[in-house]
């Protein structure tokens, strides 16, 4: 039996989860240096290919819900941005504020990296203009780094999609939006101001002036889903979910063979890895996604999964805890563990191993118990906070019927 295409689509937010994950394993591949070759150490630490898979699901879900019905008008726009603050804002604050709270006690460099005041920092950082300058881009929650991109981009859809139906030149805009940022690079990179668009690989990895297409990928995939009216019709095809699937992996590859440039840690640096993860691999991701829409296959099905698909409703929370305080904390307690149960064995006169002295076991221990963390938080926090904000009159007045349905969960 046939059916249109949903608003609704749990196979993407299973999608969310994979991509976290893919990120969690290229900050934590070291763990397995020594149980693999070089050659597979360089493949994982290319799978940050996970913020390319969020920006291109942010494209074509913002463009699939809102490029027919939006509006250039007040309160179109306060309700459009009512919707993406409670979508994103309560919990990167709050995890934000819990970075600059474990400074205080800690004093960890990686918040700050230097910068004089911890204050002002923090107001940079929930704020989100931390994300223009190269030399902070990586402080508070080191991979907050990539919602400077979102926002940029939730600020900037409803006009890219005005001038794609004025004038027809949709993909004019990210010819000139990048060539907005290559500009800045040129007025900016001889001034010392925090790196503020200083270099081009800067602004291509980490702004959205530069990683644009990945989001115009998105929303071209939304058009022609649009336009072609998909059915899921339950046959068996493979093609644009598997090829897809297999491009993206072929991309890491590419980029896993590139020579690293000095004092980076990823053929992603390299100025093909550039072009390698900001078009080619949006593009093998936008005809994955395409697969994953309009085919039935065992991998859509496993995405679709009501477990993977909670996993994936709390990925973002995963993605902002995976990296800096909360798993330095998790490291912490495992050494204290590990030097305990070895106290303990010493008294006992025996020669045991601890469950706590190898650090890819620990890497899966952090892994299983941030999982944990970001189901719980999603609940009891962001969850609620997000219904609450929606159903308020912050920025416009609550209309007793939200015009965004609860499909909301899938939402970048």
């Amino acid at each position: 039996m046939q059916k249109p295409l949903q608003n609704y689509i749990p196979a993407l937010t299973g999608v969310r989860a994979l991509a976290a994950y893919l990120v969690f394993v290229s900050h934590y591949a070291y763990a397995f240096d020594e149980n693999f070759p070089r050659a597979v150490q360089r493949f994982l630490n290319e799978m940050h290919i996970g913020v390319t898979i969020f920006f291109v699901l942010s494209g074509f879900l913002i463009a699939f819900r809102y490029f027919d019905s939006f509006k250039l008008t007040g309160d179109w726009f306060k309700q459009y941005l009512k919707n993406r603050v409670a979508r994103i804002y309560p919990m990167y604050f709050l995890l934000t504020l819990g970075a600059f709270v474990s400074y205080y006690f800690t004093h960890d460099q990686k918040v700050t990296n230097g910068f004089g005041s911890p204050i002002g920092l923090f107001f940079m950082n929930i704020t989100f203009v931390r994300g223009f300058f190269d030399q902070l881009k990586f402080t508070g929650i080191a991979q907050g780094w990539s919602l400077t991109v979102e926002e940029c981009f939730y600020f900037s859809a409803p006009f890219i999609f005005y001038f794609a139906k004025k004038y027809n030149k949709f993909w004019l805009q990210w010819a000139v939006v990048t060539g907005i940022g290559a500009l800045l690079v040129v007025i900016f990179s001889r001034v010392n101001w925090y790196g503020f668009f200083g270099n081009f690989t800067f602004m291509f990895l980490y702004t959205f002036l530069g990683r644009c297409f990945e989001f115009f990928a998105g929303i071209q995939l939304a058009l022609i889903v649009k336009k072609r009216q998909p059915k899921i019709d339950g046959q068996a095809k493979t093609w644009f979910t598997y090829g897809g699937f297999l491009l993206i992996f072929v991309c890491v590859g590419i980029m896993s063979i590139l020579p690293i440039p000095k004092g980076e840690v990823a053929g992603l640096h390299h100025p093909f890895g550039i072009i390698t993860n900001n078009y080619l691999l949006a593009s093998s991701i936008a005809m994955f996604f395409y697969g994953l829409l309009t085919e039935t296959t065992i991998l859509k099905k496993i995405l679709s999964f009501k477990f993977v698909e909670l996993l994936g409703k709390s990925s973002y929370i995963f993605y902002l805890i995976h990296l800096g305080y909360m798993y330095d904390f998790l490291h912490r307690y495992f050494n204290k563990w590990n030097d305990d149960i070895f106290e303990l064995y010493d008294k006992w006169g025996k020669d045991w191993n601890s469950p706590f002295q190898y650090d890819n076991l620990n890497v899966l221990y952090a892994f299983i118990i941030l999982n944990g963390v970001a189901i719980l938080l999603f609940k009891l926090i962001e969850e609620p906070l997000n219904h609450y904000i929606r159903k308020s009159d912050f920025l416009i007045k609550n209309k007793p019927r939200n015009p965004e349905n609860n499909s909301e969960a899938i939402k970048a």
